[in-house]
């Protein structure tokens, strides 16, 4: 029997209801956050090699996602998608990959590509589906992905990220690169991360007489900037020089490895938001959609 992977955070980060998740993911497009409009596919000129997407509650960060989506569409939809995200949950090992079986949301399943998933488990890459039992950061991609492809056939491969060194990092960048490029299909790569946590919640304080989302949309500029130059390594040095609780560099340091790799050139930030936007409070969380081409 297929092994599938149930949803864990739907009616949580998203809806489980379709009709209700359809109609919100509509709606983070429509947003004045998002792009507008709703996705088309049609082939632009960008060939997308990686996208940094955020993967909070659609409330707070779809309409944000939904950028690096549309973008994604309009510039052609790959046919498999390497997701790599952090570990938030502790469990499993430090780069976890799954193989085989598919993923469910209310949306439908969403199929592994376990050819190219068996090529990936190599070096540092376990396979280990522990760490994925719970985790959020890879599953919430997959409803907007879901949204975008309608008819057309995709499926994708989870890697979880517990270890964000840059050495890891590097290492993991260079086998998704040299496995892309030995295969034939149109691949591309989502780096799940959110941006600085900030706040009382998240024992990130600003300093005083500072308002807690202008806190962490300057400690955000600094990780921006890295990745607009295609460093990886100044990304990872960045965050951890400057504080800056970014949850999923490491995932982000990977994508621009195997990105440059793959003979991109490019960077563009999308669009930056943060939950401040949609709930002020003591607390904050920043969001940003970025292309990799």
């Amino acid at each position: 029997m297929e092994k599938v992977r149930k949803p864990v955070v739907a009616g949580q980060f998203y809806d489980g209801n379709k009709a209700n998740l359809e109609q919100n993911i509509k709606e983070c497009f429509l947003d004045k956050r998002g792009p507008g409009k709703l996705p088309e596919a049609n082939q632009g000129k960008k060939n997308v090699k990686g996208l940094v997407v955020p993967h909070a509650g659609y409330i707070y960060s779809g309409a944000i996602a939904a950028n690096s989506y549309y973008y994604l569409s309009k510039n052609g939809f790959a046919d498999t998608f390497i997701i790599l995200g952090p570990n938030h949950t502790g469990m499993g090992s430090g780069v976890s990959i799954m193989t085989e079986g598919s993923w469910e949301t209310p949306l439908g399943t969403a199929p592994i590509n376990e050819t190219l998933a068996k090529k990936l488990w190599t070096g540092i890459i376990d396979k280990d589906q522990i760490a994925h039992t719970h985790e959020h950061s890879i599953e919430v991609q997959l409803p907007f992905l879901q949204f975008c492809a309608r008819d057309k056939k995709f499926d994708f491969i989870p890697i979880c990220m517990a270890m964000q060194d840059f050495e890891t990092s590097e290492e993991v960048g260079n086998i998704l690169a040299n496995a892309i490029k030995d295969s034939d299909e149109n691949i591309a790569i989502i780096a799940s991360s959110d941006f600085s946590h900030a706040g009382f919640n998240y024992a990130s304080m600003p300093p005083s007489g500072v308002r807690v989302d202008k806190y962490a949309e300057k400690q955000d500029k600094l990780a921006i900037e890295k990745i607009l130059e295609m460093d990886p390594k100044g990304l990872i040095d960045t965050v951890h020089k400057n504080n800056i609780t970014m949850c999923g560099y490491g995932p982000v340091a990977v994508m621009l490895t195997a990105s440059k790799m793959l003979g991109a050139k490019q960077v563009e930030l999308l669009k930056y938001g943060t939950s401040y936007e949609v709930q002020p409070s003591s607390s904050c969380v920043g969001y940003g959609a970025l292309a990799v081409y």
